[in-house]
């Protein structure tokens, strides 16, 4: 999903709250910058849990549950890649920024932990991690993340004998 919205230069955007904000953003950086490196791709992609100002703003005046869904209102088309990151899958937030990804043609991953949750259920993909330890369920988003920018580097790189090495 993620290598065919990068193919159609569509947009990837990532949220999550306290650690699976960090991941959100590393998200951004590994796809954006990282899977650049020596490739023939330009990929699009920016984390909704970057910006403090914007997600301040929005969280006084309407609530801190709109705080992604009212950023994908302005900035996500039909097409574009929504990767979820909530380890309890039940932040209201994210099921909300899922809800309206899926109601607007926004295509879904959420990268859950515990039950897995509404976030879960809802998406499109679902990369599951059934633990019930915020670290552990992190450490694994954290990989699954790595997975998936080094998925999308790895098909567009100039010269593909480059897998596997640290040639930068």
């Amino acid at each position: 999903m993620i290598a065919e919205t990068v193919a159609r230069d569509g947009m990837i955007f990532s949220c999550g709250n306290g650690g699976s904000a960090a991941i959100a953003n590393h998200l951004a950086c590994d796809c954006l910058k990282g899977a650049r490196n020596r490739s023939t791709i330009r990929p699009r992609v920016t984390s909704l849990s970057a910006t403090v100002e914007v997600m301040t703003a929005i969280a006084n005046d309407l609530g801190y549950d709109e705080v992604f869904a009212y950023q994908l209102s302005s900035l996500a088309r039909p097409g574009d890649t929504l990767v979820a990151i909530s380890s309890s899958g039940e932040s209201p937030n994210i099921v909300k920024a899922v809800d309206w990804a899926r109601r607007h043609g926004v295509r879904t991953i959420a990268m859950t932990g515990f039950h897995g949750g509404k976030a879960m259920d809802m998406a499109d993909v679902s990369l599951h991690v059934e633990a019930h330890n915020y670290g552990v369920v992190e450490d694994a988003h954290q990989a699954l993340m790595h997975t998936l920018a080094q998925y999308v580097r790895h098909r567009h790189l100039e010269e593909p004998e480059l897998i596997g090495t640290h040639k930068f």
